[in-house]
């Protein structure tokens, strides 16, 4: 087992990875830019190391910077977390140039499988389910039309070295195609730095499923369920959830054998999640591995009991699953909500700066996964990513309740959230019903915000009235043994009310 790990991140995925650390006797090394300095996750770790200014790519994308902190720490391996050089096969080689373990699959896995267009081509070979199009980049504008005249209108432009809905166009008719087309290489290349684009079906409807793989480096693969991603704002995930509403035990085996089939086809070890698009007929096909632990793996942790950081520090280090496909097995039901820093009300715009009061939920089936904590300053240069808000229940209408119940105990001060976003998703009928695909969320926001002040409201009211009790009596408090100032006898007793106490009181007067 590794004795020192460097965490080449930051955020709530750097303190999740330093928690795994702690419990495994290792070493937790966080690095840390300018603004980072006073972070949760540079508290948390063990050791702390700065690597420069705010700009990502003077700090957390810098690899000879990071590099060079692990071998001045010690450190004998490095967990990337998610984003920055979590995908980067060139930072994995230099790991391992530099006899450092690389928490995660090899280069070569990761170059397979960061081309879509690449991916795509090995899938073909592998017999894996696709959505018609192209394998390999377009090479002009009269190719694109021959073949989106081929599996016909609506068509989706893509990215190859693409992710995030970057370099990516719904097309839905001829006449559009050739500007779509322009505009999504461009994006491409200044997105990726790569101008490649290919072009495939565009399935109406879709949901967004993926499947959670395990490899270890002895050969053994399995998969841990599927989640469904389908509550999407620009192709970007806002809540994910375990297991999918419409997937049964037949699909689940069948599109976790594919997966499997995906991930040994790239001859891939660690963590991995292989994504799919299902249409309205519950046909599902490859849309691509993401070669790194997911944001949402908490859902697949609270579903199946296991430990997926643990379990790619224990691969990572060389040691075999110590399990089988058939000991795997799912129970109960887990949703996942991701708390940003952005305003709902302002076309979620971002929303930097200091945490003036914070009022965390916990109770039965509440899971949070938080980089955040009170009187720290937000800054505007990452992604507004603050923590995640998990719930876990029997069935899904459970799970959906303790979120509600969560999300009203939950309020951050000085600073806009999209708290509020989530309420008004959990109480919709249709996604209640399980009624959803990528479009959702989208459909959801054109009818404008419903709040319901007499859950949203009264929280905020009653975090907000405890904050202001707790300033009043912090600037009123003067030490003088129990006397009046006058020298009368004793002042009256302070009032020993707790800040809950004082928001019982608010509620009450509601």
């Amino acid at each position: 087992m590794f004795k020192k790990i460097l965490i080449a991140n930051r955020g709530e995925i750097a303190v999740r990875v330093v928690r795994a650390c702690r419990e495994l006797g290792i070493t937790a090394v966080a690095v840390y830019s300018d603004v980072d300095r006073a972070s949760l996750h540079v508290r948390k770790a063990d050791e702390a190391y700065h690597i420069g200014p705010p700009a990502a790519s003077e700090s957390y994308l810098n690899v000879p910077k990071i590099l060079d902190v692990a071998r001045r720490s010690g450190a004998d391996a490095i967990h990337p977390g998610y984003g920055f050089l979590s995908e980067n096969s060139k930072f994995a080689q230099a790991c391992v140039d530099a006899g450092i373990k690389f928490i995660g699959p090899t280069a070569a896995s990761m170059e397979m499988m960061g081309s879509k267009t690449r991916a795509r081509q090995e899938m073909e070979k592998a017999g894996v389910p696709l959505v018609p199009g192209t394998s390999r980049g377009l090479e002009s504008a009269q190719e694109a039309e021959r073949v989106a005249a081929k599996i016909g209108y609506p068509v989706m432009l893509k990215a190859a070295a693409g992710g995030g809905g970057k370099g990516m166009r719904l097309v839905h008719t001829p006449g559009d195609l050739r500007a779509a087309l322009e505009a999504a290489q461009s994006e491409a290349q200044r997105s990726f730095g790569d101008s490649e684009v290919y072009v495939e079906k565009a399935i109406v409807n879709p949901r967004h499923i993926e499947v959670q793989v395990l490899a270890d480096e002895h050969g053994n693969t399995v998969y841990l369920g599927e989640r469904e991603c389908s509550i999407q704002r620009r192709h970007q995930k806002v809540l994910e959830e375990s297991p999918s509403p419409i997937v049964d035990p037949e699909m689940r085996r069948r599109m976790g054998e594919i997966a499997v089939r995906v991930a040994k086809a790239a001859h891939y070890t660690n963590a991995g999640t292989v994504e799919f698009l299902v249409d309205q007929e519950k046909n599902f096909y490859f849309l691509e591995m993401n070669t790194r632990l997911q944001v949402e793996h908490p859902v697949t942790e609270l579903i199946t009991g296991l430990d997926l950081v643990h379990l790619q520090i224990r691969i990572a280090a060389g040691e075999k699953l110590p399990f089988t496909q058939d000991d795997i097995s799912i129970r109960g039901h887990a949703m996942e909500c991701r708390i940003y820093a952005e305003d709902p009300d302002n076309n979620f715009f971002p929303s930097p700066g200091k945490i003036t009061l914070l009022l965390t939920p916990s109770g039965p089936g509440i899971r949070r996964d938080s980089g955040m904590y009170e009187g720290w300053t937000v800054p505007i240069d990452y992604d507004p990513l603050l923590a995640k808000l998990i719930g876990y229940g029997t069935d899904r209408q459970q799970a959906i309740a303790r979120l509600i119940r969560a999300l009203n105990e939950y309020f951050v001060g000085g600073i806009k959230t999209n708290i509020s976003l989530f309420r008004q998703i959990l109480r919709d009928p249709d996604f209640q019903a399980g009624k959803l695909d990528t479009g959702y969320l989208d459909r959801l926001l054109s009818h404008g915000p419903k709040l319901d002040l007499r859950d949203s409201g009264g929280a905020e009211l009653a975090a907000i009235a405890a904050g202001v009790f707790a300033q009043l009596e912090a600037a009123s408090a003067v030490p003088n043994n129990g006397f009046s100032g006058n020298g009368s006898g004793p002042k009256s007793a302070p009032d020993k009310a707790s800040n809950w106490k004082r928001t019982a009181r608010v509620e009450g007067l509601r």
